[in-house]
């Protein structure tokens, strides 16, 4: 299961199934400024600057947790400490999709370079700050849940409802999955549920 499966689902279900189980995928302004402001990032190698090794674009995976893919880019400091530093060319939301995107990075480097990692970062483009992240017991159990979730989709093979709500105006996806038209679909049969549900069987007395 691809990293970015993780951030996906997390931003919303429905756009995480849409890319594994239909390949879909639509690029908008927003996603072009991603492919580019990663294009430098997405090129192996690495530098050193003092008490500092910068790697980039690292292949990474957890044997557990099922997960592969590539961090941006892993700092690895002289006294021992790793930190995956994840670039993404929009504004930052505490808590939001990009934390559990880092934290799976962490987990995953974990495994790989047999040590503990507390704190991950991402790097926002849009105002060229990087934001600290902690990779608590929290941040990890949402890593693990969200791993299950996306499992549960992928081996359903069906896809997430829509979430039809102030996400779906950023969504590159919005006109292939017509959130707002199978929303009103799922309002619609619903009120049909509701005005020819059989009402229940009444006892008359003889």
């Amino acid at each position: 299961m691809p990293l970015s499966a993780l951030e996906h689902y997390a931003y919303c279900p429905r756009q995480a199934g849409l890319i594994l189980l239909e390949d879909a995928f639509a690029e908008d302004a927003a996603t072009v400024r991603g492919t580019l402001a990663h294009h430098r990032v997405h090129d192996p190698g690495h530098e050193q600057r003092p008490r500092v090794r910068t790697l980039r674009a690292l292949p990474v995976w957890h044997d557990q947790l099922g997960l592969t893919g590539v961090c941006d880019v892993v700092e690895v400091h002289a006294e021992g400490t790793v930190v995956p530093v994840e670039h993404k060319s929009g504004a930052y939301t505490p808590g939001g999709p990009a934390d559990v995107q880092v934290g799976a990075q962490a987990m995953c480097l974990e495994q790989r370079m047999d040590t503990t990692i507390t704190t991950a970062a991402v790097y926002t483009m849009a105002d060229r700050r990087r934001h600290t992240v902690a990779v608590d017991a929290a941040l990890r159990e949402r890593v693990r849940t969200t791993a299950e979730a996306v499992r549960a989709v992928m081996a359903q093979g069906r896809l997430p409802a829509p979430a039809a709500d102030q996400r779906c105006r950023r969504c590159s996806m919005n006109t292939g999955c017509m959130p707002k038209v199978l929303a009103k679909t799922r309002r619609y049969e619903r009120l049909l549920a509701d005005l020819y549900t059989p009402a229940p069987e009444t006892e008359w007395d003889d």
